[in-house]
């Protein structure tokens, strides 16, 4: 049996002309324009390459971005002050501090700063702490992504047993969450897991965002689940050129009945999901406008 792919492109696109049709729609009856905030740190390539997609993303929605593009010698105290203007800056809804940090800065610190309600990347505590206990949360990304690529490929999730590989609270703790919140039995393996291709042989759904490249092999993987490869490794051959590969191995897919492909999943579910969260937060500061969309 071979594995049917999981567009992610096709589904993110999909998503982003909702969002759009959304917006537009927000700005012609309130005069409201939903705005994202994106403060990049140094001069890291993979993170402005990141970036870069974002803010594209956002205009191409009919969202106002602002890039804040700060030198890696920025203080604490500097980036702190920058985050508490844009908290207190009524046209700026979603702000997004774009991570790794550079050493002098305390990752905790700065993301506790940000204001719950413009959280739209979904790490503030608050936000973990209202996703754990079933309230209404700006929920992280990619797990959202997640989530959105699951539902449409299986629908009710209901009573299916459910493996999330790694436990990082980007990706693998909120999945459990929402996979709970779905009514799904959930296992959890990690790093310090003594046999977790034990666990994942029960899953109906595997979901695997451990970052080891090609660490799920075949005999991991039950016949006729649905694998979600969140994984997105650069791997360099000899000759200096290179490629992404995912946390499933090649060809170990082959019992699953589908897979997210890496690149072309996740991925792009995760910018359209940063612009959904951003939607959402201007929408919950500005209820009237919510509610003449809702309508």
């Amino acid at each position: 049996m071979t594995a049917r792919l999981i567009d992610g492109r096709a589904r993110a696109a999909r998503l982003r002309a909702e969002l759009a049709r959304e917006v537009a729609q927000m700005r012609a009856d309130k005069g409201v324009m939903p705005g994202l905030a994106v403060v990049l740190i140094g001069a890291d390539p993979a993170s402005g390459i990141y970036v870069r997609s974002k803010v594209r993303a956002c205009e191409e929605t009919g969202m106002r971005s602002d890039l804040h593009a700060l030198s890696d010698s920025t203080s604490e105290a500097e980036l702190l002050a920058l985050i508490a203007r844009l908290n207190g800056d009524p046209t700026v809804h979603g702000i997004l501090v774009q991570l790794p940090l550079p050493p002098q800065i305390d990752r905790a610190r700065v993301l506790a700063a940000i204001s719950p309600d413009k959280d739209v990347d979904g790490f503030h505590p608050i936000n973990a702490g209202r996703l754990a206990t079933g309230q209404q949360a700006l929920v992280p990304c990619t797990p959202r992504g997640c989530m959105m690529l699951l539902e449409e490929e299986i629908g009710d999730l209901r009573g299916l047993t459910a493996c999330v590989i790694g436990c990082s609270p980007i990706v693998g703790r909120p999945m459990v969450q929402l996979l709970l919140h779905r009514d799904c039995s959930v296992l959890v393996a990690h790093k310090f897991t003594a046999d977790p291709g034990a666990l994942a042989r029960q899953a109906d759904i595997l979901v695997v965002a451990a970052g080891v490249p090609g660490l799920v092999t075949s005999d991991w993987i039950r016949p006729g689940a649905v694998v979600i490869d969140v994984g997105i490794n650069r791997i360099t051959r000899p000759d200096g050129s290179s490629n992404i590969i995912g946390d499933v191995a090649e060809g170990a897919a082959d019992l699953a009945a589908a897979i997210t492909p890496v690149p072309g999943g996740v991925g792009p579910m995760t910018i359209a999901c940063l612009l959904s969260n951003t939607l959402d937060a201007a929408r919950a500061a500005n209820p009237e406008a919510a509610n003449s969309n809702a309508a």
